[in-house]
């Protein structure tokens, strides 16, 4: 029998999240001119290329009568990599077996020409004149462009095979599906695994090898120890979030840049935590997913890449992922990964350029002795962030959050002496040699 799913819907549309749009958002927005930029792209409508009854049941997500198994010929499909938990009961210390939420992405294939998209993008951030004598930055904007053209799949399904994690275990296959009308299928499954499970990972792939080339990572995390919630843009990554025409280039035309110290920062923290878990919390759409799940694996610890799950079909919806209704998101994932693991101790990083201050501190504010740790750093390298570096702004998101707990930094290594401190275990010399100080 089919195991029963616990879908977990936390789509949020275009509407929704112009609808939470916070006050400051809508000022930086203004300050660096988006709405103009945004009305310069072009658009990417797909609405011929979905059946009717597709369109129409979608909304069902998996409990859609009408789904259809993703032929390989025809459709591409995505799986991200997951963390699995062992669920607590409210009120009981008692742990449940373990499930992890399965994300799967479905395109169609089809022939679209993007000459007219690239030379768009490429016109807008200045790069026109260039790419004749620079190919690789053309095929860089092609390759990332190439997610928001394709026609999202829903009412499409997959069988995900996990593997057995000790000797006396059995495989197990996971349906996933339908998918929803942003071609995602997102729910809540058994993993299997007993008690050793904790801090394995296993690698996940379709059943019967029906994509070959489908893999993902599913890593067991027990309910003690700590775990990090990470931001990426402007925090991890050099991507100039306030500047419309910055982010373009960073994001379509640029080699991706590491922030100056951070991977060493990272390491740092994955020796000194003993290999927590890692969560990436991104505002980014999830037509980005294979772009940033590479730059993360280059360069900082393997974790659970968590972003967007609306489907935009025009590019301005990328600058509109980045900029509008951000607080409200990263709230909602924080409170679910809360869930997961409600008993290990947290630290979270982030950045001045978004919302991550508010954000974070109202997360404390609501689970003080889950959040241990708040690490801002405070962007410099790129335009309009002049209000968003007033200490005032600090001091008003954290009214509410003792001093002890947050830290606002421009360089990572005025962190070693927190560090030290959170951690309880490391001494600030050793910790000024891992940082090359």
């Amino acid at each position: 029998m089919r195991p029963k799913s616990r879908e977990k819907s936390t789509l949020a549309g275009p509407a929704e999240q112009i609808a939470n749009e916070s006050s400051l958002e809508a000022e930086s927005r203004k300050a660096a001119n988006f709405a103009d930029v945004e009305a310069k792209l072009p658009q990417r409508y797909t609405k011929v290329e979905m059946s009717f009854i597709d369109k129409k049941t979608s909304i069902l997500g998996s409990h859609n009568p009408f789904g259809k198994k993703a032929n390989p010929k025809k459709y591409l499909v995505w799986l991200l990599d997951n963390t699995a938990y062992r669920p607590v009961k409210l009120g009981k210390d008692t742990v449940q077996p373990w499930e992890a939420e399965f994300v799967a992405c479905f395109f169609r294939f089809g022939r679209w020409d993007l000459t007219d998209y690239v030379s768009n993008i490429a016109d807008l951030i200045g790069l026109d004149d260039k790419l004749g004598s620079d190919p690789e930055a053309r095929r860089r904007i092609e390759e990332r462009l190439k997610p928001f053209v394709m026609a999202v799949a829903p009412a499409r399904t997959i069988v995900v095979q996990v593997p057995r994690l000790t000797p006396g275990d059995s495989p197990r296959k996971i349906h996933l599906g339908p998918s929803t009308r942003n071609g995602i299928s997102s729910q809540v499954m058994p993993t299997g695994g007993s008690d050793s499970a904790d801090g394995k990972t296993v690698v996940c792939t379709s059943d019967e090898n029906l994509y070959p080339d489908l893999r993902s990572h599913t890593r067991f995390v027990g309910q003690e120890g700590w775990a990090i919630i990470s931001d990426i843009d402007d925090t991890i990554k050099v991507t100039q979030t306030p500047n419309p025409m910055g982010l373009l280039q960073s994001t379509f035309a640029d080699l991706p840049k590491t922030t100056t110290g951070m991977p060493e920062f990272y390491k740092l923290l994955d020796d000194t935590f003993r290999s927590p878990a890692w969560f990436y919390l991104s505002a980014s759409p999830y037509n980005l997913y294979p772009f940033l799940h590479d730059f993360v694996q280059k360069n900082y610890p393997r974790g659970t890449i968590i972003l967007r799950d609306a489907s935009w079909m025009n590019f301005a919806g990328l600058l509109q992922s980045f900029t509008q209704g951000v607080q409200e998101y990263k709230t909602k994932r924080i409170e679910k990964i809360q869930s997961w693991l409600p008993k290990r101790k947290f630290i979270c990083i982030g950045d001045s350029t978004q919302s991550d201050p508010e954000a974070y501190a109202q997360m404390y504010t609501k689970y003080p002795d889950w959040i241990k740790a708040i690490y801002i750093r405070k962007v410099t390298d790129t335009p309009y962030v002049a209000d968003k570096n007033r200490n005032q702004r600090f001091i008003d998101a954290f009214k509410d959050v003792p001093d002890h707990v947050w830290r606002v930094f421009v360089q990572p290594e005025e962190l070693a002496d927190h560090v030290k401190q959170v951690s309880g275990q490391a001494h600030a010399g050793e910790l000024s040699d891992l940082l090359g100080l």
